[in-house]
């Protein structure tokens, strides 16, 4: 199996940044249809219904399978053979930051519900500041996986 890993690296890396970019585009897309829904478009009426149709399609045609494929290349590279020194402190602040994304990917997907339901609790400002977090969290993995302290 590890040979097959050795092999594949090459294309499984590349897939996997690929992912990443998908999955950080939605993750900053997202926040700012949440601003936007917020404050234009109310909890109800056509444009709520629009604002409510393209943050679902976003999170469940883009954001969720981008993550999962993220995770899944993610994995196969960790598990290649020779590619992550465990004694190491970068690959654990990358893999602290990515369970970070993730999480703030859940509490994203739980928004787009609150919004769907016609509810909403979190300011437009509280999102743009929220917006923020895939930001420092994408610095800390590049420096992490780049750098490599």
């Amino acid at each position: 199996m590890s040979d097959i890993l050795a092999l594949a690296y090459p294309w499984v890396k590349a897939l996997h940044i690929i992912s990443v970019i998908s999955w950080m585009a939605a993750l900053f897309y997202l926040p700012r249809l949440f601003v936007h829904h917020t404050e234009q478009g109310g909890l109800s009426g056509a444009t709520h219904d629009l604002f409510a149709m393209m943050e679902f399609k976003l999170a469940r045609v883009i954001m969720r399978p981008a993550m999962h494929a993220t995770w899944t290349f993610g994995l196969l590279l960790v598990f290649t053979p020779g590619i992550v020194d465990w004694s190491a402190i970068w690959p654990w602040t990358k893999a602290a930051s990515v369970l970070a994304m993730t999480v703030f990917h859940t509490w994203l997907i739980i928004r787009m519900k609150a919004f769907q339901r016609g509810e909403n609790s979190v300011s437009g400002r509280q999102y743009r500041l929220m917006n923020e977090v895939p930001t420092v969290l994408m610095i800390i993995i590049v420096f992490s996986v780049v750098v490599k302290f």
